[in-house]
């Protein structure tokens, strides 16, 4: 079947988690976090989950697996704590709990942010993969990445990604 056939049917509504990871950032200051929950309701998704957390890999990982078990969101988005600080620690939290792993969309990812920020695109480590019935997304906690990794590819590919998840 062709990627047009799939997407024709493929859920056009997903129930979404959006976890933000930040040592300094609340609910009420979490500007990538409020962004993807606003622009997921305005593509008609379901936000089920928004909650700030510190950088710690274990409460990361304690968070992904909770918001399955509890919520079985379709899509998790955990921005932040993407980068190559010692205190970015996002993708080794949720890299071991994938069971695929999406590697085409760092690379893409990269590819956009290089257009937009040049070299320094290299530091980014965005990533997503399969976790149980849901599709996660690692990206930047930065508002302007946010936009990008939602607006170019998240939402665009989702009701997609769900759908073969399902299959």
């Amino acid at each position: 079947m062709s990627t047009q056939k799939h997407k024709k049917t493929a859920p056009k509504k997903t129930r979404i988690g959006i976890i933000t990871v930040s040592t300094t950032r609340t609910i009420a200051n979490d500007k990538s976090g409020v962004w993807i929950s606003k622009q997921a309701k305005k593509e008609g998704h379901t936000v089920v989950f928004h909650q700030v957390i510190p950088d710690e890999s274990a409460t990361i990982t304690k968070t992904v697996l909770d918001l399955i078990q509890d919520l079985k969101p379709d899509v998790i988005i955990v921005t932040g704590g993407t980068g190559i600080s010692s205190t970015d620690v996002t993708i080794e939290a949720v890299r071991p709990l994938f069971i695929k792993e999406l590697t085409g969309f760092g690379a893409v990812f990269a590819q956009l942010s290089f257009e937009e920020i040049d070299s320094a695109a290299i530091l980014s480590r965005a990533t997503a993969g399969i976790t149980g019935k849901s599709v996660l997304f690692a990206i930047p906690g930065s508002l302007k990445a946010c936009k990008l990794a939602c607006k170019a590819l998240i939402f665009l590919e989702i009701g997609h990604i769900v759908k073969h998840i399902a299959e």
